[in-house]
Order: structure tokens, then sequence, then C-alpha cells
């Protein structure tokens, strides 16, 4: 018995429409995660890229649970000295709705080439609109108590 895997090439991609209208931050950011890297698939490779291209839509109506949307703070640094900056959640969702998800998602993939490769299929927008209908994408269902 031989064990498979995967070849770059072989690799066969589908696009998932997720739909994030009152889905929670982390839970939503688990399953696109885990469609980027191709874990739902039988032929899935960690040292190779089998995931799929994930586009997420209505990235505004986010929500986030218990009291995260002011406590919770996204941090990076200037490069110069005192130059740490901070935002709230509620803050980085009226500069820029997307910045959370694509936080939460780009957290749970590799730290390294791999992970910068599969980061690069996710597509989020704000509102309901997206320009990727001629690759058929197809809806992703939650399973559970969030729709």
């Amino acid at each position: 018995m031989k064990t498979y895997s995967a070849k770059p090439l072989e690799v066969e991609r589908k696009w998932h429409l997720i739909d994030a209208d009152g889905q929670t931050l982390g839970r939503l950011a688990v399953v696109a995660a885990n469609l980027l890297r191709g874990k739902n698939k039988p032929q899935y490779t960690p040292n190779v890229d089998t995931g799929d291209f994930v586009i997420i839509i209505n990235a505004e109506k986010i929500k986030v649970t218990g009291a995260k949307e002011t406590d919770k703070m996204y941090y990076h640094h200037t490069g110069y000295p005192g130059g740490l900056r901070s935002a709230s959640f509620k803050e980085l969702m009226e500069k820029d709705p997307r910045m959370p998800i694509e936080k939460a998602i780009k957290g749970m993939l590799p730290k390294n080439t791999l992970g910068a490769q599969q980061f690069t299929k996710l597509k989020v927008y704000v509102g309901d609109k997206h320009n990727h209908e001629a690759q058929k994408p197809v809806k992703y269902e939650f399973k559970g108590e969030n729709k």
C-alpha cells in the first residue's frame, strides 16, 4: 500500500461563495481557512496547495459575540519608535469591513510561502455584489445554529 501525495498540477479547484450576513467572525474564518487549505478534500496534502477559491460577500454584516465589538483590539507597528497603533473591532469595521475577516483567516493559515499562496485565493467583498459570476461559485451552506 502506498501513500498518496497530491501534485500541484493534479489539483482541481472549485469556487465557494460564503455569505457573511449574520455569521460569527471566528466560525466563518475557520470554514474559509479550511476551504482555502483544501482540508475538505480527500487528497489534502499539507505541503501542497490543494485548496479552493473562497468568495465572501456581505463582509459588513459579520458579527462578534460578547463585548468583542469594543474590547477586541488589533495592533500593528509602523516600524518607527513609538509606532504601535491599535484599533478596536468597531473602528476597523468602520474603516474597512473586509479587514477583520482577512486578518482572522490569515491568522489560521500557515506562516510561510504556502500560506501566502493560499491567502491569494480569498476574495472578500462589502455588499452582495462580486465579479466572479463567470467562475460559477457554489454557495456554501453552514451547518448548525447560524443559518
